[in-house]
């Protein structure tokens, strides 16, 4: 059995391919707990002298070997270029502080990064649920 939903056909006639969403949120919350427990190892090593702080790889990365592009289901849509419909971004590179003792850890940073995990998580899951709802409700009318 696959890992995606797949609807055969709706009731307008036109055959809908598989929907991802359910896989993309699921692979986006097992980095985003990954993400976490790396915050969490910098934390807990924050005193540590020669510790150097981690960070997981953006999860664009993971976008980027299959990038998203917009689809053309009718003749009068806009076309766009591939450049101007082109998702990825590019990840910036924080600079780390080292302090004396050759510790990299920024208590300060690390908190942001906790923040945006669980800010991306709550996006995640309220996205999943509306998706989720809105199947529920196709499905019962």
């Amino acid at each position: 059995m696959s890992s995606y939903l797949s609807l055969a056909k709706p009731r307008s006639g036109a055959a809908v391919g598989p929907l991802y969403l359910f896989e993309l949120a699921s692979s986006q919350a097992r980095w985003l707990e990954l993400r976490q427990s790396t915050i969490a190892a910098n934390v807990a090593n924050v005193n540590t002298p020669g510790f150097k702080a981690r960070d997981v790889e953006p999860f664009n990365k993971v976008l980027d070997a299959t990038p998203v592009r917009l689809a053309t289901t009718s003749p009068s849509h806009m076309q766009l270029s591939a450049a101007e419909t082109d998702t990825r971004t590019n990840a910036k590179k924080d600079s780390w502080d080292v302090v004396h003792s050759g510790n990299s850890v920024s208590l300060e940073q690390e908190m942001l990064r906790g923040g945006e995990v669980n800010r991306d998580y709550s996006m995640n899951a309220a996205i999943v649920r509306s998706f989720h709802r809105m199947l529920l409700s196709g499905v019962k009318a």
